[in-house]
């Protein structure tokens, strides 16, 4: 269940009312920043594809596509986002209760940086906006890290704005198909940043400042 915390800085200040989610009690999967494709690819399958094997084998494919554009066939590396939702979006909605499953978000996350990063320095996209882009991800990732920690659960809805792994591999993908892969950095950076960095500031403010005003854990499935 879910409720309304109180009002950050009392009753005689303007505070902006956040709707508070649960925090789940198995965590793990919050990390993967799964978004609706790569979560339906987890549908497909009910949940019954542990997470790590698929994550793994997401990532390896990936890497090989990555070298065989560097290496003069360019056009193979647009499919890496394909073949890393094909395997890796299996495993989303699994438990995440095994005993190396943990390993399965920063394995997404390698996949995806490198992925991005790969593709904005092969089409000469300016550095600063490689950061850019790179930085407004792990700004996400790192404050949903904190927030699990102080039983602070994202909004559902944040995972699909954001686009998720997935998502954000594949508009990079398309904007190197078309050739606007600079473009789609910018645009891509201006819009992660603002989602992210709005919702966050919305949040953090109107979250909880006491551990009796917590949101409580989700009851497990």
């Amino acid at each position: 269940m879910s409720r309304r915390p109180r009002e950050a800085g009392g009753k005689g200040r303007g505070a902006i009312s956040v709707h508070m989610t649960p925090v789940p009690r198995g965590v793990v999967a919050a990390y993967r920043d799964d978004g609706p494709l790569a979560k339906a690819m987890g549908l497909l399958v009910a949940g019954q594809l542990p997470p790590l094997p698929p994550a793994v084998a997401g990532a390896f494919v990936t890497a090989v596509l990555l070298v065989l554009g560097v290496a003069g066939a360019d056009d193979f590396a647009v499919f890496a986002p394909a073949v890393a939702l094909l395997l890796a979006g299996a495993g989303s909605a699994h438990r995440h209760d095994g005993r190396l499953d943990w390993l399965a978000p920063p394995i997404l996350r390698l996949t995806e940086y490198g992925f991005i990063a790969s593709a904005g320095f092969a089409r000469s996209v300016p550095p600063v906006l490689v950061v850019a882009l790179l930085g407004a991800m792990a700004f996400h990732h790192y404050d949903t890290v904190y927030r699990l920690r102080q039983h602070v659960y994202p909004p559902p809805w944040l995972a699909t704005a954001g686009l998720g792994w997935d998502g954000r591999m594949l508009v990079v993908a398309l904007g190197g198909l078309l050739g606007l892969v600079p473009v789609v950095f910018v645009l891509l950076a201006l819009y992660l940043w603002c989602l992210f960095g709005w919702e966050s500031l919305t949040c953090w403010l109107a979250a909880p400042r006491t551990p009796d005003e917590s949101v409580e854990p989700a009851p497990a499935d």
